[in-house]
């Protein structure tokens, strides 16, 4: 199976000038951020000392500012220009990723198909999360033909409704919002005709910068003066998550300021509060300490893939099911921060998944 890469780009220019080129220059300060010299940063992104002089000298003269700064004892570190440029990239990264990510697997599934017109593929629809992120690496490993799809647990789960997928990722909170986040879900799903597949359980919570100096230790928090929200996109199972929190602690959105923002992936609201542009976010804890903020746990919950009954037995399925159920798998899993490998590779009918009555009662409600 074909494997196609897109990462994204960017330059940056003076009107009329020639623009320079981001991408080498970000790795050399980031090298340079990580290593505290120069030379060191130089030959471990594969530059030449000189070249990465002029590199560097480039980026100041555009910037009319300095890149570097230097101490006695301290080594070379960045100014707080280039650490702007370092926390862009990031967040440019961290937006654009699951988009590229699913136009290159789309042009994967095309290229397999001209290649093979009656090639098998396993057809995806999931939110972006660090868990699918790490089943899709092992399906690939394996050489799974698969054509993976990044949208919120509400599209997913209508786009296996309408057979456009074979697998739909949702996440589902543990306790007392299991009947109402469930109950979104429940239109498209049926108990006699979908099975569903434990993927892991994670934990969401409040991210918030290093020491947490606004003293955040709740959601009512969310709504004192002065203090900046990044919330993730209308319609993605986690900002419905917080809505429901927000909705049983009778704390108005209207009184959040920045609740209206949208950002694609857990990853962009870390980046967003790293970057010092808000101060707080609401998302899984394996993003808050990849960027080295605080995490204050709010609520566990169950991520699944939801897949027709007919389709258990089918050769490519048991193969997924086979890596899922992979003890290799399962340590991946549980070296995610915040993620636990329990029920991993499980499967559910969905009275089963969720049998309290009170879950049911509110499915009833909704679907009647």
């Amino acid at each position: 199976m074909y494997k196609i890469h897109i990462n994204p780009h960017w330059e940056i220019s003076l009107s009329g000038e020639t623009p320079l080129d981001t991408a080498v220059l970000l790795k050399l300060l980031v090298s340079i951020q990580k290593n505290g010299a120069i030379a060191k940063a130089a030959r471990e992104v594969g530059l030449s000392y000189r070249y990465a002089w002029g590199l560097l000298r480039d980026g100041e003269k555009l910037f009319g500012e300095a890149l570097m700064q230097t101490g006695r004892g301290r080594g070379t570190s960045l100014t707080p220009l280039a650490e702007k440029l370092v926390w862009a990239d990031h967040r440019i990264k961290a937006r654009l990723s699951p988009l590229l990510e699913s136009i290159a697997s789309e042009l994967e599934g095309e290229l397999s198909k001209m290649a093979a017109e009656k090639l098998s593929m396993i057809r995806m629809s999931a939110s972006h999360g660090f868990a699918v992120a790490a089943l899709l690496l092992q399906m690939i490993e394996a050489h799974l033909p698969i054509e993976l799809s990044y949208r919120n647990s509400t599209d997913a789960v209508s786009a296996l409704a309408r057979r456009e997928c074979d697998l739909a990722g949702f996440h589902v909170p543990l306790g007392q919002y299991q009947a109402p986040a469930f109950a979104m879900y429940s239109r498209w799903l049926d108990n006699d005709t979908h099975r569903l597949i434990q993927l892991a359980i994670r934990t969401q919570g409040l991210f918030v910068a290093p020491g947490n100096p606004h003293n955040i230790l709740s959601l009512k928090d969310l709504a004192k003066p002065g203090i900046r929200f990044v919330n993730r996109q209308a319609g993605s199972g986690t900002r419905k998550l917080l809505e429901l929190m927000l909705q049983d602690e009778g704390i108005s959105s209207h009184n959040i300021s920045g609740f209206e923002s949208a950002e694609f992936t857990h990853s962009a609201v870390a980046a967003y509060i790293a970057s010092g542009m808000a101060d707080v976010g609401f998302g899984v804890e394996t993003a808050a300490r990849r960027f080295n903020l605080e995490f204050i746990p709010m609520v566990r919950e169950r991520y699944f893939f939801a897949l027709p009954v007919s389709s258990l037995n089918e050769p490519l399925i048991q193969s997924v099911l086979a890596i899922i159920r992979t003890p290799s798998f399962h340590s991946t899993i549980n070296e995610l921060a915040g993620y636990e490998a329990s029920g991993t590779g499980e499967i559910f009918s969905l009275d089963d998944a969720f049998r309290s009555p009170a879950c049911r009662q509110q499915v009833r409600l909704k679907s009647g």
